[in-house]
């Protein structure tokens, strides 16, 4: 077990140490009645996860969506006052502008907090840290824990949806530099990928809010009136986020509509341009064309004129055609 647990903290209205005997240390927190083991455990396999589970007593439908993973966010209760909390943390990627997606599985009790780390980076560390600076009510509850590392989550949120929000200024700022309506430096492939970017990020935030408002409203067990403030702030910069997530999707969308008219209106233009040359292409041909049948009774054959007056007319009528298809604005 030792190979795949990163840690154990014990925390009291002291702050917190470490620990190596978790077992130990969870009983001290049950019988004195206050304070809660932290477990932090990295990439387990599903018989390592079931060991701790077994010991721990964790609902058995809250270990099977720890084991498989690629669960959905969400918060699920359970009558032994028992969480299952399953969150997806966002990292921006500055050299390719992507979202990565992490997975961080929770199990909360009164007196128990196991993480599950999956996928790399989770801002666990930064949050036992904060935790010990963190108010009364926070600082030696497992509810606290969950709003810190909650409130870490939603922050790192926020940090992507700037980091997001940039692109999409830079994306409008390039598809409509483009001179007369062209469309700029810019494809549909650019637009795509960044709606995909943003897609990935609404699925982290938008499930979330819904449980984070049943931690505000104090509707799941050890969440006390105290408490509620505080998850209440976390849900309110959630919501925020995820309308700014949700408003990126609307202006991606509106973005490729636009994106897609300049670009038919340069088709049709690249069109008439070239229905223009192709017309003034046919006046020489014709004309070409009729002194080159081989009739005997041709009278400009036989005039001393005729070659100079063919090519003459050749260049009135383009000139004439050129003349009325720059004033239509077809070249």
């Amino acid at each position: 077990m030792a190979r795949v647990i990163a840690g154990t903290w014990v925390w009291g209205p002291e702050g917190h140490h470490q620990v190596e005997d978790w077992q130990g240390a969870l009983s001290g927190c049950q019988d004195g009645g206050e304070g809660f083991v932290w477990i932090g455990m990295d990439e387990p396999d599903p018989d390592e996860l079931q060991r701790l589970a077994h010991e721990l007593h964790l609902h058995p439908l809250a270990v099977e969506d720890a084991v498989h993973g690629g669960q959905r966010p969400k918060v699920d209760r359970y009558d032994d006052d028992s969480l299952l909390v399953v969150l997806r943390p966002l990292e921006y990627d500055e050299p390719t502008s992507s979202v990565e997606t992490r997975e961080l599985t929770m199990f909360v009790g009164p007196h128990y907090v196991v993480s599950v780390r999956r996928g790399g980076h989770t801002p666990l560390k930064s949050v036992r840290y904060t935790l010990d600076a963190a108010p009364g009510p926070l600082r030696a509850s497992a509810m606290g824990a969950l709003h810190g590392v909650l409130d870490a989550v939603v922050d790192h949120f926020v940090v992507v949806a700037d980091e997001l929000g940039d692109d999409l200024d830079d994306l409008e700022r390039r598809v409509f530099t483009g001179a007369g309506g062209a469309p700029g430096d810019v494809d549909a492939a650019d637009i795509y990928r960044l709606k995909r970017e943003v897609s990935e990020a609404r699925r982290a935030v938008a499930p979330l809010v819904e449980p984070v408002a049943s931690l505000a409203r104090g509707e799941v067990a050890g969440v006390t009136k105290r408490l509620r403030p505080f998850f209440a702030d976390v849900l309110d910069h959630l919501m925020r986020t995820e309308d700014r997530v949700a408003g990126y999707e609307r202006s991606l969308t509106d973005i490729l509509n636009v994106h897609l008219a300049q670009v038919s209106v340069q088709q049709n233009a690249d069109s008439r341009k070239i229905s223009a040359w192709a017309a003034m292409a046919l006046v020489p041909t014709l004309i070409a064309g009729i002194y080159g049948m081989n009739f005997d009774v041709i009278p400009e054959l036989k005039w001393h004129y005729g070659y100079p007056y063919a090519l003459g007319l050749m260049v009135v009528v383009c000139l004439v055609l050129w003349r009325a298809f720059k004033r239509s604005g077809w070249l």
